[in-house]
């Protein structure tokens, strides 16, 4: 078996390239403040909303809810690295940032989403609340529970206010 290198399992090979810092994650009186701001924007983009869709319907077009629907959104967008000849038209939905729960186990379950989010110049933020995030990130999508949510790039009050939170917190 020559040109076989062995396992060795003490390396532990780490799927994140970013890592994350400490100040990145959202708790505390900061995660309540951002996920209150959050629904304050969902409800304003739902008043002014002239279509009057159900407001499951409504959400599920202004977010992206859940790890599978992100990371497909996600793959859909178009990466940095790809050629725009590869793929002239633009891809149907962008997401403006997505929102991931920290503290989820297994870990594996959102392990993916940063590297993809990062590969196509989408920001995530990782909120965590000792084992109670992913119930507060589904109550804001009127869900029991969520891992992960994609804000999806529409231009309107929610967008906005995204766009105010995330310039305030560079």
């Amino acid at each position: 078996m020559r040109g076989v290198t062995p396992i060795n399992p003490q390396k532990k090979i780490e799927a994140d390239s970013n890592p994350v810092k400490e100040s990145d994650y959202y708790e505390g009186e900061r995660l309540t403040q951002l996920l209150d701001l959050i629904q304050r924007g969902i409800e304003t983009s739902k008043l002014s909303n002239v279509n009057s869709l159900p407001e499951k319907i409504w959400l599920k077009k202004q977010i992206a809810i859940g790890i599978n629907e992100v990371t497909r959104v996600l793959e859909r967008m178009k990466s940095n690295t790809t050629d725009q000849q590869q793929n002239p038209r633009p891809p149907p939905v962008q997401l403006q940032v997505v929102i991931v729960v920290a503290d989820c186990k297994p870990r594996t379950l959102t392990k993916h989403i940063p590297n993809l989010a990062a590969s196509r110049n989408v920001l995530v933020l990782y909120i965590r609340d000792n084992k109670r995030a992913s119930l507060r990130l589904g109550e804001l999508v009127k869900l029991k529970t969520a891992l992960a949510i994609g804000v999806k790039a529409r231009g309107n009050d929610l967008n906005l206010l995204l766009q105010q939170i995330l310039t305030r917190d560079s």
